[in-house]
């Protein structure tokens, strides 16, 4: 008989064996729970990693598409009266050497501040940014935003304030809104606090709820006036070509900024949780591997018992003249069928889950009567998937490693199985 490998007759013999009947001496029913078992496992895997990709995907872009990749600013320095000042006196300057590194793709001044928003008998702490009409146009979570109200260019006549902070004061385009700092003018009587009223003229919603939540876009000159901060700025907004790797723009923009700049990147401010994350998709990917071996190890104990109730089979076709390496392809091509059918099963429901993912969490959320996804936990507004060739892959190859793997042993057995044993009592 050929002992050419994986020859016709032993995909034929496997291929019986596989479509045997338990009165025949088969284990379809064993083969069934293989199969769903690694299905449901490279399921839950691809599924559990699209989701993660997509958190971090989403994640990272809204922190690069509304915030600073870099923000530099200045250490203190003693003024004349006696007192502390970090402002930026010369920002036109410091942002013209800033813009002129290679990499960075625009530095904008800024004036920041913490203030008390009101409209009627609502209130809300919000951090006002002091920005340009042009600069403001560089921000693409608030220029293209998830969604819009109002008109962006009418900016240099009012504020744009974040869909958070217009549903907390109930404010539509059109309305007033009251800014109070405590820190204004100065009188004989003690500090007194500013308060102004400025129209509400675009609403975003940048796709971060501690950003929509929390901020207002005001023009620049009139964030000076606001906040006392005639002829400076609080701080350089810088954008980088790659923000991945804003760290090596660290030096040249040290040096660009002046002997007393100092700067904070998007990975200082984000890096602990950024951190977290990789942790978590490390333990997930190692517990989720651990259930695709669980469901592989069902694999041996169908074969096991294809095995033993394929023994007086196994010694007739041996006396025939079958190898030992045919009998293990017969019985490993068993096993691997099984592998590769729930594995091809398992990466189709995944990547539809992926893709569908929206409809799938409405579903779900409708059945739960809402409030599964609470954004001032999570930070984003939705659970997003993002489907990567890499991440499947990853999930084929581990099964497939997997299921042949466990497939050999029982293979081996049989392959080994004594003729004469096998069929002295049949």
């Amino acid at each position: 008989m050929s002992n050419k490998p994986f020859a016709p007759f032993e995909w034929m013999i496997a291929w019986r064996y596989l479509r045997a009947k338990r009165s025949e001496g088969g284990v379809s029913t064993m083969t069934w729970i293989s199969l769903i078992g690694i299905t449901l496992a490279v399921f839950a895997l691809i599924a559990t990693l699209a989701v993660r990709a997509g958190f971090r995907a989403e994640f990272v872009d809204t922190i690069l598409g509304a915030n600073a990749h870099v923000t530099v600013y200045q250490t203190s320095e003693i003024q004349a009266n006696g007192g502390a000042s970090r402002v930026i006196e010369d920002f036109d300057a410091m942002a013209a050497r800033l813009r002129e590194v290679e990499g960075v793709t625009r530095a904008a001044p800024l004036i920041k501040g913490n203030v008390m928003a009101n409209n009627a008998d609502r209130n809300a702490g919000v951090q006002v940014y002091g920005i340009t009409y042009d600069d403001l146009l560089g921000i693409p979570r608030v220029v293209a935003p998830d969604d819009a109200l109002g008109d962006i260019s009418l900016f240099d006549q009012g504020v744009a304030i974040g869909s958070g902070v217009a549903r907390e004061l109930g404010l539509i385009p059109g309305d007033r809104i009251k800014i109070i700092s405590p820190n204004g003018a100065r009188t004989p009587f003690g500090t007194k606090p500013r308060v102004m009223a400025y129209e509400v003229v675009y609403i975003f919603t940048a796709g971060r709820y501690d950003i929509d939540q929390t901020r207002i876009y005001m023009p620049f000159a009139q964030a000076q006036s606001f906040f006392n901060r005639e002829g400076a700025a609080d701080e350089i907004e810088v954008m980088v070509r790659n923000p991945d790797r804003v760290d090596d723009l660290t030096v040249p923009l040290l040096r660009a900024g002046g002997d007393r700049a100092l700067v904070w990147t998007w990975k200082d401010a984000s890096g602990a949780f950024l951190r977290a994350l990789d942790i978590e998709d490390n333990v997930m990917f190692i517990i989720l591997s651990i259930l695709v071996l669980i469901a592989a190890m069902n694999i041996v104990s169908g074969l096991i018992m294809l095995v033993k109730n394929k023994g007086r089979d196994i010694g007739i076709l041996r006396t025939m003249g079958l190898t030992e390496g045919s009998v293990l392809r017969v019985f490993f091509i068993c096993g691997a069928f099984t592998g590769i059918i729930g594995t091809a099963l398992g990466v189709v429901l995944g990547c539809l889950f992926a893709l569908y993912i929206d409809p799938i969490f409405s579903l779900v959320n409708t059945v739960a009567g809402g409030g599964v996804w609470d954004p001032s936990i999570r930070g984003i507004y939705q659970l997003p998937a993002k489907l990567q060739l890499a991440d499947v892959l990853s999930a084929v190859g581990l099964s497939l490693i997997l299921s042949f793997t466990v497939t050999i042993f029982p293979a081996r057995k049989a392959a080994r199985m004594n003729p004469v044993e096998a069929l002295r009592y049949e």
